[in-house]
């Protein structure tokens, strides 16, 4: 069974930082692109930060200076470092692992960024 358990957020302060991390089980994660969404109430999930299988790194035009992906297959993890967090940045955090058709999804982490 395919589990995506993220960890790592909280409630933080505007310009503070955060990891965030996503580890996963039950797939052969060095197969998988890895992937961060986020999403705020009545708002659909958006798409900030991917890396995939050779660790080629994508990221929101609106998150590309501030956050930082990675993956460690060793731990079968990847981590979301989040900097200079900004009250927009107020949203469940979730994982995505991807590889074709196999697409799987962690239940989230909440990061709340207080002004």
């Amino acid at each position: 069974q395919v589990q995506l358990v993220e960890s790592g957020g909280g409630l933080v302060q505007a310009g503070g930082s955060l990891r965030l991390s996503c580890a996963a089980s039950g797939l052969s994660f060095g197969l998988y692109r890895m992937s961060w969404y986020r999403q705020i109430p009545a708002k659909e999930r958006e798409l900030v930060a991917a890396i995939t299988t050779s660790e080629t790194r994508n990221y929101a035009d609106s998150v590309k200076d501030r956050f930082f992906v990675s993956r460690d297959n060793t731990k079968n993890t990847v981590y979301l470092d989040i900097n200079r967090l900004e009250p927009q940045d107020t949203a469940v955090y979730y994982c995505n692992a991807n590889w074709g058709s196999f697409d799987f999804w962690g239940r989230g982490t909440q990061v709340t960024v207080s002004s």
